[in-house]
Parts: structure tokens; C-alpha cells; sequence
């Protein structure tokens, strides 16, 4: 499922940071329990607030898909 894909590489990326979800949610702007939710899969994210995540991330689109596994 596309959104646990996301979700598991929203987290790899932001341990590779070393920020824990809280720390990483306040630095985007967002809701920490909405973003753990991301993060296990269980929302259906906006593109709005994945380009967030993204920008949080320091990463383009391109280099925040090109690291997904099919």
C-alpha cells in the first residue's frame, strides 16, 4: 500500500536526521499524533503536507521517491 510505503520512508529519512518525531513535527508545523499516523501508514496525506514533510526532509520530490522500493 502506497501510504505505508510513504510512511516508512518518512521515518528512515527522519531517524537518518536523528529528530524524533516530536522535534520533526514541531520543525514542519504539524500535529505530532497527525504525523505519527503518517508515518505508520494510517492517514491518507495530502500533497500539501507531504511537500511539507519533503521540505522538512531537505529533499526534493524526485530524491524522496527515487529512494522507494516498488
Amino acid at each position: 500500500m502506497i501510504q505505508q510505503k510513504i510512511g516508512v520512508r518518512i521515518k528512515e529519512l527522519r531517524i537518518s536526521l536523528g529528530l524524533s518525531q516530536e522535534k520533526f513535527a514541531l520543525k514542519i508545523g504539524m500535529d505530532r499524533t497527525y504525523f505519527a499516523s503518517v508515518e505508520a501508514g494510517k492517514r491518507n496525506i495530502s500533497i500539501n503536507n507531504l511537500e511539507k514533510i519533503i521540505n522538512g526532509l531537505e529533499l526534493s520530490f524526485s530524491d524522496f521517491f527515487s529512494g522507494m522500493e516498488d
